[in-house]
């Protein structure tokens, strides 16, 4: 069973990374499979949608900037379906700024990071908002 450094399990937990940089679904993909999260990736948030209701993940990680599709209008269709709006989302940027932040925070977005992102950035993300959650619940 796959453990980070404080023994805390991400075994089967259900992670959708929806980025169009290849570079970055890949270093995430590869960073979470080795903490025993089950990855499926996206190319944009057209792609994404399909594979949210195919596979409902636990914890959705969703680039700002993306053709056809940007990351607050895909954020915005997850949150208004009844059956999704209860899915962390995360926003991903490689700007760190107040509007970026606020504008995620309108679409519904529980969280901002900034690329680039370390493991440790990752796996707290997902310890705050899925694996923490499930010991409460």
């Amino acid at each position: 069973m796959a453990t980070d450094s404080a023994g805390i399990s991400f075994e089967g937990i259900k992670v959708i990374v929806i980025d169009d940089s290849k570079t970055i679904r890949r270093t995430a993909e590869t960073l979470l499979k080795k903490a025993g999260c089950e990855v499926i990736t996206a190319t944009d948030g057209f792609e994404s949608l399909s594979k949210v209701a195919e596979h409902h993940p636990d914890i959705i990680f969703v680039d700002i900037m993306m053709p056809r599709l940007d990351g607050y209008q895909t954020c915005t269709l997850i949150k208004n379906n009844h059956v999704f709006k209860k899915i962390p989302v995360v926003m991903l940027s490689s700007k760190d700024g107040l509007f970026e932040r606020a504008r995620g925070r309108i679409v519904g977005a529980e969280h901002y990071m900034t690329k680039p992102f370390t493991r440790e950035e990752l796996l707290n993300t997902i310890k705050a908002y899925v694996v923490d959650i499930k010991k409460k619940g």
